[in-house]
């Protein structure tokens, strides 16, 4: 039979959950997925910011919601799933737990509550929408999705980024654990490794440091979120029910100059 790639990329009638989605890396996303027919509830701690998103996307007549709350609390990550599971009408086909900070310090500074508010963001907040996630799709006829956020620093350490590296580090490690669990039950766990990214979150780094990492991009650019839309309908679509826990490097080629 021949390949229908309109109908295996195709995420029209997907219900799905995108963390962080008011801004940056985590709003391109979503906004692929609705731009393509998904129902989409996104997630926010900055509940006026992301009101503004979700009027802007209705007036579009796409079909979004929002859930405002603190994803570094695990009881705000139950109330908040829940609530996008009844906006969603019980059904839930792809999850992007995909919001995340940044601190800098340097290691001997690093403050004891910046690291576990980071871990609790990047990792804690991940794995426990992982688990709802494979609690409500797993063992379906159709497969269920979760697509992480990693980052260029699961592979190496960057500079004063130590809780953001261990957190995204542990990101792709927990994307592999949950696909060699999930996979037999009809669910894909892959991560994408986003590069260096023109978004709020390296907004305060040096232009000398930005210069530094431009030059080792062979594509002579940063990233925007437009670049991740591909990577995530793939993902999210089943032409790529085969694939289970990759870690994909989106960035430009920096990893491999």
């Amino acid at each position: 039979m021949a390949f229908d790639y309109k109908e295996k990329f195709s995420v029209a009638g997907k219900k799905c959950i995108v963390t962080g989605g008011a801004q940056g890396l985590s709003r391109g996303m979503a906004e692929g997925l609705l731009e393509n027919g998904a129902e989409v509830v996104l997630m926010d701690l900055q509940a006026e910011k992301l009101q503004v998103v979700v009027d802007e996307y209705q007036a579009m007549g796409y079909m979004v919601y929002g859930v405002s709350g603190d994803l570094s609390k695990k009881s705000e990550v139950d109330r908040m799933f829940d609530k996008a599971m009844e906006l969603l009408g019980g059904q839930l086909d792809v999850m992007i737990p995909a919001a995340g900070i940044q601190r800098r310090y340097e290691p001997w500074e690093f403050p004891e509550d910046m690291w576990r508010l980071v871990l609790d963001v990047n990792l804690n907040h991940v794995w426990f929408m992982c688990q709802k996630a494979v609690q409500v799709m797993k063992d379906r006829e159709t497969v269920g999705k979760i697509i992480n956020i990693a980052s260029m620093n699961t592979y190496f350490g960057g500079t004063t980024v130590p809780a953001y590296t261990a957190a995204k580090s542990a990101v792709s490690g927990l994307t592999r654990s949950l696909a060699s669990d999930c996979a037999d039950h009809n669910i894909c766990c892959n991560a994408i490794a986003p590069g260096y990214m023109d978004t709020e979150m390296c907004a305060n780094m040096t232009q000398g440091r930005k210069d530094e990492c431009t030059a080792r991009i062979p594509a002579g650019r940063w990233g925007i979120p437009e670049d991740l839309k591909g990577p995530v309908l793939f993902l999210a679509s089943s032409a790529s029910d085969y694939l289970n826990g990759a870690t994909i490097p989106v960035d430009g080629g920096y990893m491999v100059k």
